[in-house]
């Protein structure tokens, strides 16, 4: 009797769980809701390469570091940044801080994101020293003129610092609070990303000021249980009058953020009103012709308070905003202000430069050439080459300031100035020769002084003269940092080449006798006694000898005798 042998089926093998794809697993969804197709292997790549590099790192709050660039990996997908941005927010830090160098990016995930890592990677404070903030963000720039990604890479890098502040000593809050508002949150505004700015101005406002923070988080929250109540009645007569002029859309109260009540109300928030802690946000359905059909409906539907509506429609921010702002009285007596957009509008209007990226994900949309929606980055970039580092930052700041007029050239073209701003500050940002050779201007037709003040909706010509030249006086009017830098820069070569010359009549006169200067500067004599002496060329000897800094009984024996 044959006894049937019973083969013992092994239990399956399990695989082993990826430890990678949990922990990447939500930035994955972000990214495919956004990108149906896009590239996972490139995203789980850069994932696993930053991992490894930061594995030995943690951040303050004792989590580990990779938690970092994969935070702020997350922050763009939620915006809908594409698959080369988010590699590149993975890695930002790996060059930085680990022995991960820009040719191994550019090797092993391509010449863009290595362009975009080393646009955002800092330079090392141990070698410039105190110079390293002005030139990081000087080096920030000038890769974000080739690829805009740079700034909104740093911008998400700046938010989820800011979230993770509490985790640092008293003192490093404040300056980075100090910093991100006087810095990042201004290239948050200038680039139109609304849904960046908003957090990070609270975040550094919870910093800069808790006790401050804490009183108008208290009072807006206790103002905003009211407002569906309080809001209700305007509502209600908009929605009807929308219907009568035949406009469709949403209407909906919009929570203003929490720095920006404070900023409103100079941070006396007692007894804080659901209308000014909120607005009304119309968002209409058709094109943009609709938007004034509709404040003509709110127009009807409530008093207006005159000279309140801005049409940022026919003219547009600096930084692509389009919306029309008016303020109405509601049934109870309260101001309130009404926004109107088209949802084509929307996108732009909360996340600027990031929704025409979006729009069209290729390289020429991240660029600056072109563009004249951001003329004023293209501005800062022509007069920032060559400015110290202290002077950069300042001006920078300058430059980046809250508030701004537009004013009208005689042909149309709209400028865009910080407000304050004057008809000096005009002249140069028409260029560096309009204000070099300015003598005055017409405002509306009537002749102004260079100091005068500008207003928006201003119709300002330049007058020039070709001997004109600038003045030292015209630095206690220049507001803006490219009249400054170029009425410094001038000022400065006049002293020099009168140095030059004082210098060299100087030295002409002690030579009297025994070597004749203009033979000497012929032969290359003089240029080869500046060389040696470590100056570039004869004119910064010259200037040395006639500000004192070279003395002549030094520079003497060095003329060989004629």
């Amino acid at each position: 009797m044959t006894v049937p042998v019973t083969r013992r089926r092994l239990p399956l093998r399990r695989r082993a769980p990826d430890p990678v794809r949990p922990a990447v697993a939500p930035l994955l969804a972000a990214h495919r809701a956004a990108y149906p197709g896009a590239d996972e292997a490139a995203l789980l790549r850069g994932y696993e390469v930053a991992e490894r590099l930061h594995r030995d790192q943690r951040r303050k709050s004792g989590a580990p570091y990779i938690t970092h660039p994969l935070a702020v990996a997350m922050i763009l997908a939620e915006m809908g940044m594409d698959t080369t941005t988010l590699v590149a927010a993975l890695l930002h830090d790996t060059v930085e801080d680990t022995p991960y160098t820009l040719g191994e990016v550019r090797s092993d995930f391509g010449e863009r994101v290595a362009v975009l890592v080393d646009g955002v990677t800092k330079l090392d404070g141990k070698r410039w020293g105190e110079r390293a903030e002005a030139e990081t963000f000087r080096k920030i720039l000038l890769a974000a003129a080739d690829d805009l990604r740079v700034l909104v890479i740093k911008l998400a890098d700046r938010l989820h610092n800011l979230r993770t502040l509490g985790f640092q000593p008293p003192h490093k809050r404040a300056r980075i609070a100090k910093a991100s508002h006087e810095l990042l949150v201004p290239f948050a505004e200038r680039l139109g990303i609304h849904v960046l700015k908003r957090e990070m101005d609270d975040l550094a406002f919870a910093a800069a000021d808790p006790a401050a923070h804490a009183a108008t988080e208290r009072a807006v929250t206790l103002a905003l249980r009211g407002a569906p109540a309080a809001f209700a009645p305007a509502r209600r007569l908009v929605r009807a009058s929308l219907a009568e002029h035949g406009v469709t859309g949403r209407v909906e109260i919009r929570p203003s953020h929490l720095y920006a009540v404070h900023r409103a109300l100079d941070g006396d928030v007692t007894g804080l009103r659901p209308c000014e802690a909120a607005r009304l946000l119309l968002v209409v359905d058709g094109a943009e012709q609709e938007c004034y059909v509709a404040l003509g409906a709110v127009h009807a539907a409530m008093h207006p308070i005159p000279g309140q509506v801005r049409d940022f429609i026919a003219l547009p921010k600096y930084n692509m905003y389009r919306s029309l702002h008016t303020r109405v009285i509601t049934p109870d007596g309260d101001p309130i202000e009404v926004i109107i957009r088209s949802r084509d509008m929307h996108p732009v209007a909360e996340y600027g430069i990031v929704a025409h990226i979006r729009s069209a994900p290729d390289e020429a949309t991240s660029t600056v050439a072109g563009r004249r929606d951001l003329v004023w980055l293209s501005r800062l970039l022509a007069w920032q080459s060559g400015v110290p580092s202290a002077e950069f930052l300042d001006g920078l700041r300058a430059d980046l300031a809250e508030g701004s007029v537009a004013v009208f050239t005689p042909t149309g073209e709209v400028i865009t100035l910080p407000d304050g701003a004057t008809a000096l500050d005009f002249a140069y940002a028409l260029g560096a020769a309009t204000g070099g050779h300015c003598i005055g201007a017409l405002v509306n037709g009537r002749l102004v002084p260079l100091s005068a003040e500008l207003r928006s909706g201003n119709v300002v010509e330049v007058l020039t003269d070709p001997e004109g030249v600038p003045s030292e006086e015209w630095l206690s009017f220049a507001v803006t940092a490219p009249a400054r830098v170029h009425v410094q820069r001038w000022l400065a070569r006049r002293r020099a080449e009168e140095a030059a010359e004082t210098g060299r009549g100087r030295l002409a006169r002690a030579l009297a006798g025994r070597v004749d200067l203009l033979s000497a500067e012929a032969h290359g004599d003089s240029l080869a006694v500046a060389r040696a002496l470590g100056y570039a060329d004869v004119d910064q000897l010259y200037a040395a000898v006639g500000s004192g800094a070279l003395d002549l009984a030094d520079l003497l024996p060095r003329f060989k005798r004629s």
